[in-house]
């Protein structure tokens, strides 16, 4: 009996496969993927991969696997197939030798596909933090020779922090990284989430003044501290860089809160309050849209970071604003969606 080649067993794998040429166009594909997307393998070749896929943002993603000749992991990314459906899955694009693209596709259980919903960011936030770890473990390296080095007391006590804070987003960045990114839950106390947020706000240059209005009452919630701390840091910089003199973190328990598109019996809500001059007219309808942002020099990642994490906890994170007040609240369900 003779052996399978190498094509024969590309053929038969479950796993969805494709060959693009290096103008976009499919050059192969694999009965697995032809099913997935309602297509034959003999009528596939000389597509156009994001016409089959219904998916036009993927021909970027793939002019950047040629350019830079190194594999990319795209997250719950969300294509068309027959028949008006869509489909959800994790993509590896992959560079060939000769400069054609190996796509592999790997749907997501509905569990996981409706989980994903509403993250935008995933895939770009997942090479972001890949391009960020590197300049993190520099900036923690010379930290920590500060540390070493300097004699003084507080300037000892600043070079800490730093080292801290790159240790934080180091881990949030290995976080995003694993597969479906998900939190590391644990009990998390807000109010101690709070004040270390406030020692963190009041050592940064021109750092508005931080007032308090907590309730005392406030039970611990199951969640990962890094993740929601840096949501509230993410929305105390931009109110800072904004211009707000006060910032006023409020903490209550809402009955019957409506998070996202169901209403719970109760939800942690934390609300951080600036005096600024209020959120822009022309960016209030996709402000949580990743990469708009008001400022400038602004990357446009924090507000949509911040709603992604938000809804791994299940929750929702919401604004109102106007003119010397603006208010972000951060919902975290006291039920688990599971519960």
């Amino acid at each position: 009996m003779q052996a399978p080649t190498q094509a024969d067993l590309l053929t038969l794998l479950g796993t969805g496969l494709a060959v693009v040429s290096t103008d976009g166009r499919v050059s192969w594909i694999n009965p697995a993927l032809g099913e997935l997307l309602d297509v034959g393998p003999r009528t596939a070749p000389g597509q156009e991969l994001t016409a089959l896929m219904r998916n036009p943002a993927l021909a970027a993603q793939l002019d950047r696997v040629a350019l830079e000749r190194r594999a990319y992991n795209l997250r719950a990314v969300t294509f068309g197939v027959a028949r008006g459906r869509e489909l959800t899955a994790d993509l590896i694009l992959q560079p060939l030798d000769d400069g054609s693209i190996l796509v592999e596709v790997h749907p997501l259980a509905p569990e996981l596909a409706a989980a994903s919903a509403g993250t935008p960011l995933s895939a770009t936030l997942r090479g972001f933090a890949h391009e960020v770890k590197n300049p993190l473990a520099g900036l923690r390296g010379a930290a920590q020779l500060l540390e070493r080095r300097v004699v003084d007391k507080d300037l000892r006590q600043l070079a800490a922090m730093v080292i801290a804070e790159a240790d934080r987003l180091a881990a949030l960045a290995d976080g995003l990284l694993r597969h479906g990114g998900a939190p590391r839950l644990g009990p998390v106390n807000l109010h101690e989430l709070l004040e270390r947020l406030e020692g963190l706000v009041v050592a940064e240059a021109n750092a508005p003044r931080v007032r308090h209005d907590f309730d005392p009452s406030l039970p611990d919630t199951l969640g990962d501290a890094d993740r929601l701390l840096q949501v509230l840091l993410n929305l105390t910089r931009n109110a800072s860089e904004a211009g707000a003199d006060t910032l006023t973190l409020r903490t209550r328990v809402e009955h019957g809160a409506r998070v996202g598109e169901r209403t719970v019996r109760a939800a942690l809500r934390v609300d951080v309050i600036d005096d600024g001059p209020g959120v822009p007219d022309e960016l209030r309808d996709t402000l949580f849209q990743p990469l708009v942002s008001g400022r400038p020099d602004g990357t446009g990642l924090g507000l949509a970071l911040s709603r992604e994490i938000a809804l791994e906890h299940g929750g929702d994170l919401r604004y109102t604003s106007r003119q010397g007040e603006t208010v972000f609240s951060l919902y975290l369900p006291m039920e688990r969606p599971h519960d």
